[in-house]
């Protein structure tokens, strides 16, 4: 350390501080910049007191407000505000709402920002499903009934859950796993089931397996694959497959099922969402 002297070029005195013959101005910070660093100092102290800024359990400050609290009390405005309407909705069936222009208007609008928030996750933001069971709610093809008292008691209740006694329940049998069928037998169903639609590669496999899915199959899917919404048995004659339609997919369905699961809406949101979901789900493109 050297001693503190002026600086030749710019008049400033040296901290004394030297590394490799370049010495340290003594240039401190301006005053003012030290008064507003000293102020947010003090002022983030007062505001530590009056408003929850430490993160300790139970830290609300004196004036015991939170955004929590702030936000709940907007919440309960705006509810407030929207009740007559959601009395309205409570009130009447998804059919008797889809029939009043404004009744109609509001549903689709909340029942767009239900579906969002609970739905997308698994169904896509337009209702398109993704694959590994997750149906699209945007065709004519469905599973349980496309008309607005059966997509609302499919919320209401959801499929295969242990929640709701009433849920919509179709169990396929584990025709390999449980041994009905052997392997080979499978593939010969398989070749049936790709035929109904055309798509068979092996006639022959495909007529044995004629008598197999008759025996095993046709109390669920129908004679020609038709389907059975009343038993939540999909058609097989057509190119929607849940699952998947090629080969192997409907090997890995007859050998060891399938069987997607949805919550029951119904004890999760308000009635009146509930018949908005309906009408929203109903509208995206598949509704019958």
């Amino acid at each position: 350390m050297s001693a503190i002297e002026k600086d030749a070029l710019t008049g400033t005195d040296t901290t004394g501080h030297e590394w490799d013959g370049l010495k340290e101005l003594n240039t401190p910070l301006p005053k003012w910049w030290l008064y507003v660093f000293f102020a947010t100092i003090v002022f983030a102290a007062v505001y530590c007191v009056f408003y929850p800024a430490l993160p300790l359990p139970g830290a609300t400050g004196t004036t015991g407000w939170t955004a929590r609290g702030a936000i709940a009390g907007q919440v309960a405005e705006e509810r407030a505000k929207q009740e007559p309407m959601l009395a309205r909705l409570r009130a009447a069936t998804p059919a008797q709402i889809a029939a009043d222009p404004a009744l109609r208007a509001y549903a689709l609008a909340g029942g767009r920002g239900v579906f969002n928030i609970n739905c997308a996750g698994c169904h896509g933001a337009g209702g398109q499903g993704a694959a590994g069971g997750f149906p699209s709610l945007a065709d004519d093809d469905w599973i349980w009934g496309g008309s607005l008292a059966a997509i609302q008691t499919t919320i209401q209740h959801g499929i295969r859950n242990a929640e709701d006694e009433e849920a919509r329940v179709s169990m396929m049998p584990r025709f390999l796993a449980d041994g009905v069928l052997t392997a080979a037998q499978v593939n010969d169903v398989a070749e049936h089931v790709l035929s109904l639609g055309n798509r068979a590669t092996d006639a022959a496999a495909a007529g044995r397996g004629a008598a197999l899915y008759a025996e095993n199959c046709v109390a669920c899917h129908g004679e020609a694959g038709q389907g059975n919404r009343e038993l939540g048995a999909p058609r097989l004659t057509d190119q929607v497959w849940l699952y998947g339609g090629d080969k192997a997919s409907v090997v890995r369905s007859i050998s060891y099922a399938r069987g997607g699961v949805m919550p029951p809406w119904g004890g999760r949101l308000d009635p009146a969402m509930v018949n908005m979901l309906t009408v929203y789900v109903h509208a995206l493109g598949g509704g019958e």
